[in-house]
């Protein structure tokens, strides 16, 4: 893989809108280091991991929280995988952790506007081995439609090394439009030939991340993972998408992920019901 650039750290720009708008529309991303509280962090690698220990896929008891995997790799689209899938979206903890306040006021100034927190929510479990069906580079916007100006956050649930399989983005490649696609192993089935764009001179951008750390990216910077090439660590992370509350949003965008079940079964042991239908208090623009 060609030369890896670091990410642009935008912790300086959170209380100055105008300059965080200007980052963005420059390199199609922004990152953050320690945004997150590790805590908040720590405590939904723990939900995540306590289910796929009870799945039999990673160890428990002191050597729970490492994410040192049992057997495998599993990989989405398995019918063993969905169980662990299904238990992640009746976490309530999973979907509350998309409205983390430091996230959202974040977002309201990047968006000018009050955040509408997309409830299609993903998590991620990436298993070493399994290279093949690492995330390839693409575009968010296909799968999601409504608003361009959609930003999905990528957030490890956990220190991420490059070699675990970080998220990494071609810097500026979200002023090219929509890119063709062509079908692609892993999440999405569908990738990018990005060397054009390399040749071009659109250079990728990544980082070793530290617990707490963020990555947003706009629905038109082509992305993809790195492999996890660590010998036995399972790679969690969450994927949350985000626009401005005025903007047009489609149906999809407020289902479950995969829609396997209704909210109302997601829903069923949650102690609160703070997040629960929260998108209905918008006076959205369905399209």
């Amino acid at each position: 893989m060609a030369r890896l650039e670091p990410f642009n750290v935008s912790n300086v720009l959170l209380d100055e809108p105008d300059k965080l708008q200007a980052q963005a529309r420059q390199d199609g991303y922004l990152f953050f280091r320690g945004l997150i509280d590790a805590d908040a962090i720590y405590k939904l690698r723990q939900d995540f991991l306590e289910i796929c220990h009870r799945h039999g896929w990673a160890e428990g008891g002191d050597t729970l929280m490492d994410g040192i995997r049992v057997g495998g790799p599993f990989m989405e689209g398995d019918d063993g995988y969905w169980p662990v899938l299904d238990e992640f979206q009746r976490l309530e903890s999973f979907h509350a952790f998309a409205h983390y306040p430091a996230v959202l006021d974040m977002l309201d100034k990047l968006f000018g506007e009050k955040t509408l927190v997309h409830p299609r929510n993903i998590g991620r479990i990436m298993f070493p081995e399994n290279t093949k069906y690492t995330t390839p580079a693409h575009q968010d916007f296909i799968h999601i439609r409504g608003t361009e100006e959609t930003y999905t956050a990528w957030i490890p649930l956990g220190a991420c090394r490059k070699d675990m399989g970080g998220l990494i983005v071609l810097a500026g490649s979200h002023r090219g439009g929509i890119y063709p696609v062509k079908p692609a192993f892993g999440a999405g089935g569908l990738g990018i030939d990005t060397a054009p764009l390399e040749t071009e001179g659109l250079r990728w951008a990544g980082a070793d991340y530290e617990v707490g750390d963020a990555l947003f990216f706009h629905s038109h910077a082509v992305h993809k993972a790195l492999p996890n090439h660590s010998p036995d660590r399972i790679r969690l992370s969450v994927d949350y998408r985000y626009q401005g509350g005025s903007k047009p949003v489609t149906e999809g965008s407020l289902l479950p992920h995969f829609n396997r079940m209704g909210w109302d079964e997601i829903y069923t042991d949650w102690k609160s019901t703070q997040y629960q239908y929260y998108w209905n208090t918008f006076d959205l623009n369905r399209v």
